[in-house]
């Protein structure tokens, strides 16, 4: 295949996405990876991923996540293969934290069922949690998590069914327009198309060294323990995500086979490039987490039985960056999702994709935008 209608580069979460929406929806769809996926060298693996609607960075990205949900549930019933699953999540801190206050201003927001719950009614419905007594939790019933690598299959398989041809272990090198058209050329060979998807992530200034967002890579290790332990299971251990510190935040997913899951949330070293990460994970990465688990489920409290390293790209706001280029409009990008990206993957990918065919998606995204972070922009 040397021209098509879109070429999509990177497929992780929100390319592979991008690839099904657009192939979906009659396009030839190239599709390039510098990498095999899935494949542990950026931000979409790891056996589970945590999803919620109780947003604490911002009530702004309920329609997304709302729209998220429902991607989820149409993949799930086209591919016939089990997602996401929903047991609820509990949000903890301080009464004045943001984790708190912010969940609770989403879900009154849009009007999500939450509840308010004490310390002791946490332990009194999940015995695997003790809070510390001055703590509270937001409870949301529809919170869960998503199986990342099920996930990319799903998307690139339909991607396939749907026509588009799907490039691994190829690295781009440069693109330029040409015409109307981008021209595309990688290690193995040189494409035209007349628009270019960018879901690079942490290789985005590779891609688009233009933009002038300046990004940051962080590493991040997560560790999982007790793996098989009763009171660690779904059914009777939500997701969580707990401020332990003004400020600062653990999160944790229940044990789905390989233990309960737990990372520390944007305290990692930071890096300037993703290829300059230290992959190989020592044993005093996880003593923090470690630490953290024994002050809030100290049932679970072990020597970790596995951990990963993964790395966030962050903006500087910690916001997503989703935009059309501002010199070339064939060209649109998502990247730099900070962190918290993989449970919206899916309809920001459906957004590029009407970006690409319809000129505009439907959602407003106007608070992604690039513009933002230009002199005069909101976060100037």
């Amino acid at each position: 295949m040397r021209t098509a209608d879109v070429i999509v580069v990177g497929l992780g979460a929100v390319g592979s996405a991008a690839a099904y929406h657009l192939a979906h929806r009659g396009q030839r769809v190239l599709g390039l990876d510098r990498f095999s996926v899935p494949h542990p060298h950026g931000s979409t693996h790891g056996d589970s991923r945590i999803i919620r609607k109780a947003y604490f960075e911002g009530a702004h990205y309920l329609p997304l996540l709302e729209q998220a949900y429902t991607l989820w549930r149409d993949l799930e019933a086209e591919t016939g293969e089990p997602l996401m699953q929903l047991h609820g999540g509990l949000n903890i801190g301080l009464p004045g934290s943001e984790v708190v206050t912010g969940a609770q201003h989403s879900a009154e927001s849009y009007g999500l069922p939450y509840e308010r719950l004490s310390a002791r009614e946490v332990t009194a419905r999940f015995p695997a949690f003790e809070l510390p007594p001055d703590h509270i939790a937001i409870f949301e019933p529809d919170a869960g998590l998503l199986a990342p690598e099920a996930c990319l299959r799903a998307h690139l398989r339909r991607a396939e069914h749907h026509g588009a041809a799907l490039h691994f272990g190829e690295t781009v090198l440069r693109w330029e327009t040409a015409g109307q058209h981008v021209r595309v050329t990688t290690d193995r060979s040189t494409y035209e198309a007349a628009a270019l998807v960018v879901c690079a992530g942490g290789w985005l200034a590779d891609v688009l060294p233009a933009l002038g967002v300046p990004l940051t890579i962080e590493r991040q290790v997560t560790a999982w323990f007790r793996p098989g332990m009763e009171g660690l299971q779904p059914a009777v251990c939500p997701v969580f995500i707990w401020e332990y510190a003004p400020g600062q935040a653990c999160y944790g997913l229940p044990d789905v086979g390989r233990g309960l899951k737990v990372g520390v949330h944007h305290t990692g070293e930071e890096v300037a490039h993703p290829d300059d990460l230290a992959r190989a994970v020592e044993a005093t990465d996880s003593e923090g987490v470690r630490a953290l688990v024994r002050d809030l489920l100290p049932t679970a409290d072990a020597p970790p039985s596995d951990a990963a390293m993964c790395f966030y790209t962050n903006t500087p706001d910690q916001h997503f960056l989703i935009d059309r280029h501002p010199s070339h409009p064939q060209v649109v990008f998502a990247s730099a999702c900070s962190g918290h990206g993989f449970k919206a993957s899916n309809a920001v990918g459906e957004a590029l994709a009407q970006m690409v065919c319809d000129g505009q998606p439907t959602l407003d995204l106007a608070a992604f935008s690039l513009d933002r972070f230009s002199e005069g922009g909101k976060h100037s």
